[in-house]
């Protein structure tokens, strides 16, 4: 019997980003079947483009201050130790704080504890599965999209690739200077490289 790939027939490399149209059909249908948590964590996942293992160790503290929920938030990212800061619009922070109650039953330190008393908080497996359940309740096929899914929608945000936007682009994925020139056209060399 010769020996088959575990991914024979399945889905490789980058999953695809969720269209706005996608995103709206995924929330609206969270909000009518009144899942807090799921709101919450899907929201949170678009407005801060984070990783799924970022995301899902998001304690209470980092999103609210002094029993309100804050406009802006910074983590440090598990992967690069960097902060990284973001934006929670309104409707985010709606939806925390009408998950929030939950959390706090619990005695919970982070924003979405699991069901197990051995795991803080939902693991990124289980995270997965959860984007996947919201994909498929969108009528989308699951195997094409991922927790990556949430992430890609900066760059499309409605903004027009001007040099300073794709300078700005570049800068966000790399760091140090002579990553960022590769990058970046000719003219742009001298004075308009964003520091």
């Amino acid at each position: 019997m010769p020996n088959v790939p575990w991914n024979k027939g399945r889905l490789t490399g980058q999953k695809r980003p969720l269209k706005p149209k996608d995103v709206w059909a995924i929330r609206v249908r969270l909000q009518l079947q009144h899942r807090a948590r799921d709101l919450a964590l899907f929201n949170l996942a678009i407005d801060s483009k984070l990783r799924g293992c970022d995301l899902v160790r998001l304690q209470v503290d980092d999103v609210c201050a002094g029993g309100r929920v804050r406009d802006r938030a910074t983590i440090i990212q598990k992967k690069t130790g960097r902060p990284v800061q973001f934006e929670i619009t309104e409707q985010t922070r709606a939806a925390i704080r009408a998950w929030l109650p939950e959390v706090e039953a619990r005695n919970g330190r982070h924003l979405f504890p699991s069901r197990f008393r051995s795991q803080p908080h939902l693991s990124t497996r289980q995270y997965a599965r959860i984007v996947h359940a919201w994909v498929e309740s969108a009528g989308l096929d699951s195997s094409a999209y991922g927790t990556h899914s949430m992430r890609p929608l900066r760059a499309n945000d409605g903004e027009t690739s001007t040099p300073r936007s794709l300078a700005l682009r570049a800068k966000e994925r790399h760091d140090r200077r002579v990553h960022l020139i590769a990058f970046l056209p000719p003219l742009m060399y001298c004075s308009q490289v964003p520091r």
